[in-house]
């Protein structure tokens, strides 16, 4: 819809308030990457795109920036480029920067293929690069092992090889979780053992067939919840392993939710985790959900997340340089011995600014109340339950008896039947997160306290990550705005009609 290309409903939404002089001030970081080569993986994705958003706009001197992007569903590179370059979140940098798109070269690949689908022209033509930022990956919970070891660690382990042909390379930012260790009740921002080795897991997926796959993959799995985390894990042993001298670092998020303030406030465009939650909630469709309301709810705003990862690209940049001319065997430094003290961020909230999972419901509640659509299905009825059979029999008969009535209903009136569908999806989602949602893990952030006092005045501003700066209160009141605006496409200017519908379906 053409009316969602941004400022309209950014200024309806939000009001802007005037900038200090700090933003057109060039602090440190700018003054870093001026001039610099960038590869971003992963740059369609929700954190990647803000990446690129970001650097383009508050480091104006950038030189280049080599996106790798694929064809998907028969839809070139070159298409989805432009589709995903009027999202409405690069508005902003479009009217700063009038020729920005000049210094965007796009990279064909697939981070699933091997040798991550590049051709030799691309693999000489970004030899140059400065600095790699690593965030793609496949992010499905539950996704087939065969294929979310190939994108995750064996992509990663195939962009680490090319990386070290990159004679100019100043730093490698791989872009983990905060549960990637999720087994471990504390969690501190180190290194730990991985399930598998790198090289063990991919010659498995490599000789296995897919039955033989599924068969096993409960077990290769152990007591970790799913393949996402597994992979996570993994990868972050195949950076350990596969870095050899390369200037590295790990970043590890919690619960990435919106946008808090940049480049729009409340952006979103995914409705994994937490989102899907509000999302589900706010649409009258999630009434019931087995969780520990106690437990802590570790989110983090995107843009403090992006803000972070820039940061420590430039903070490994300053500690750490690349060793020059040391002789290189089959594109691994054979001279080198891997670097054990790869610096781990975890950018989570729980140390600094904890909200529990209650409070947090309690505050959904309250802002998606206050901004009702009338594409809602129902009214917003949340109940947190902890029993798990106790929270069974309630999805039977707020989720599955009401569906099969309406959906019948609908049948017999000649419409699509709709309600059993999601629920089924729905019951998928929520039977895989609530392993996060009945659990609380301890985590430590000292090199992440550690980098933000290293900053200036101006590049706190302009690059903040400060997570005790942030108001829940506030930010939910603009999340879940943003998610009536950006997810469900229902401007702010329809929250009468809304209002309307809420009060006759409850």
């Amino acid at each position: 819809m053409s009316s969602f290309n941004g400022q309209t409903y950014q200024e309806e939404l939000f009001p802007m308030v005037e900038e200090p002089n700090y933003y057109n001030q060039r602090g440190e970081i700018a003054k870093f990457y001026s001039g610099k080569k960038i590869l971003i993986t992963g740059g369609l994705g929700f954190v990647g795109r803000l990446i690129m958003e970001k650097l383009l706009r508050c480091c104006p001197e950038i030189k280049t920036i080599y996106l790798l992007i694929r064809e998907k569903k028969k839809t070139s590179s070159q298409i989805r480029f432009q589709e995903y370059f009027n999202d409405t979140i690069f508005d902003r940098l479009k009217r700063e920067q009038k020729d920005v798109e000049k210094k965007i070269v796009l990279i064909e690949g697939d981070m699933g293929e091997l040798n991550i689908g590049l051709s030799e022209k691309d693999r000489e033509l970004i030899k140059d690069t400065d600095l790699i930022f690593h965030s793609a990956a496949s992010v499905r919970f539950m996704d087939n092992i065969r294929y979310i070891v190939n994108t995750n660690i064996r992509g990663t382990r195939d962009l680490l090889l090319l990386a070290q042909e990159m004679s100019n390379l100043k730093a490698f930012v791989y872009v983990s979780t905060a549960y990637s260790q999720c087994v471990h009740n504390k969690i501190e921002e180190k290194l730990y053992k991985p399930p598998i080795k790198t090289d063990d897991i991919i010659k498995l997926t490599e000789i296995l067939s897919e039955d033989l796959l599924d068969l096993i993959t409960p077990k290769l799995l152990g007591d970790w919840p799913n393949t996402y985390a597994y992979t996570k894990a993994i990868c972050e042993d195949t950076v350990r392993q596969y870095s050899n001298g390369i200037p590295t670092c790990i970043v590890r998020p919690s619960i990435v939710v919106s946008t808090a303030k940049e480049p729009i406030a409340g952006w979103i465009n995914n409705l994994y985790g937490l989102t899907g939650v509000a999302f589900g909630a706010m649409m009258g469709v999630l009434h019931t959900m087995h969780c520990n309301d106690t437990v802590t709810s570790d989110i983090v705003p995107a843009d403090y997340v992006v803000n972070n990862i820039i940061v420590a690209a430039w903070d490994v940049a300053q500690k750490r340089t690349m060793p020059q001319n040391i002789p290189i065997s089959n594109g691994i430094n054979k001279s080198k011995p891997v670097d054990q003290e790869i610096p781990v961020y975890n950018l989570v909230s729980s140390v600094q600014n904890r909200i529990i999972l209650s409070d947090l419901a309690e505050k959904v509640k309250r802002n998606g109340v206050l901004y009702p659509s009338e594409r809602a299905l129902w009214y917003y009825s949340l109940n947190l339950i902890r029993n798990y059979y106790v929270n069974f029999i309630w999805t039977i008969f707020l989720h599955w008896i009401p569906a099969v009535i309406l959906d019948s209903l609908a049948y017999l009136s000649g419409r699509k039947p709709i309600l059993l569908e999601i629920y089924k999806k729905m019951g998928n989602f929520y039977s895989v997160i609530s392993f996060f949602n009945t659990r609380d893990w301890e985590f430590t952030n000292e090199n992440v306290l550690r980098l933000w006092d290293k900053l200036s005045v101006v590049d706190k501003y302009n690059f903040f990550f400060d997570i005790s700066d942030v108001d829940w209160e506030c930010f939910l009141d603009i999340y879940m705005k943003g998610l009536r605006v950006y997810m469900l496409k229902d401007p702010m200017s329809t929250i009468e009609k809304g209002k309307i519908s809420y009060r006759k379906v409850h």
